[in-house]
């Protein structure tokens, strides 16, 4: 049965038809062709258009501006409470010019709101660009993050997500496809402040 995991989904479609796969904020498409047992046992989970893809954006870039009710409300909301979020002579004190945002803040200013008819039951959303391949289920297989430089109240942030890589490779339960989507997080100087990497497990 399809799974529904963090940050991706897996909808079951008719058995022709395979599944559709949705990695989360981002909204890539992703539906499959033919269940596996239909194929060539020869045939690659990762059919060539897929392939020609890596390294382009998976939706258009989206910008937002740091503000400090924002970055104080999500550093409340997930436990940190460095006095430099909200106190401006903590921040001073520790170097800063003005407020500093919690690192992973950046991923919350640039989630962008969508018309309900867009949004899932799950809360995912589709986008803009399909992404075919030869899968029936897929799991989430974490996030990984660089932090480059301090997020200020202030900035304007641009977030720009490319697919990174999809590679098939051989597991002890058979072949599995590697998705690594990269979003490039850069302020207004042209610096790039953050990048995080999501990666994705289809079979």
């Amino acid at each position: 049965m399809p799974q529904e995991m963090p940050g991706w989904r897996v909808d079951a479609g008719r058995r022709h038809a395979g599944a559709t796969l949705v990695p989360g904020r981002v909204g890539l498409d992703v539906p499959t062709v033919p269940a596996m047992q239909d194929q060539p046992t020869d045939e690659s989970l990762v059919p060539d258009e897929t392939r020609a893809l890596v390294g382009t954006l998976v939706a258009e870039p989206v910008r937002a501006e740091i503000t400090a009710k924002e970055s104080q409300r999500y550093a409340q909301a997930v436990g940190d409470l460095d006095p430099v979020y909200f106190d401006i002579d903590a921040a001073s004190a520790a170097g800063h010019p003005t407020l500093v945002a919690p690192p992973t803040f950046v991923t919350h200013a640039v989630v962008v709101g969508l018309p309900l008819d867009r949004i899932r039951t799950d809360g995912l959303f589709t986008g803009a660009m399909p992404m075919r391949l030869r899968v029936q289920r897929t799991m989430f297989g974490g996030e990984e993050w660089d932090f480059d430089a301090p997020v200020y109240v202030g900035d304007t942030i641009t977030a720009e997500t490319r697919l990174a890589s999809i590679d098939e490779k051989a597991g002890s339960k058979g072949p599995f496809v590697r998705i690594v989507r990269e979003t490039t997080f850069t302020n207004q100087h042209g610096d790039v402040v953050a990048r995080s990497r999501q990666i994705g497990i289809a079979r």
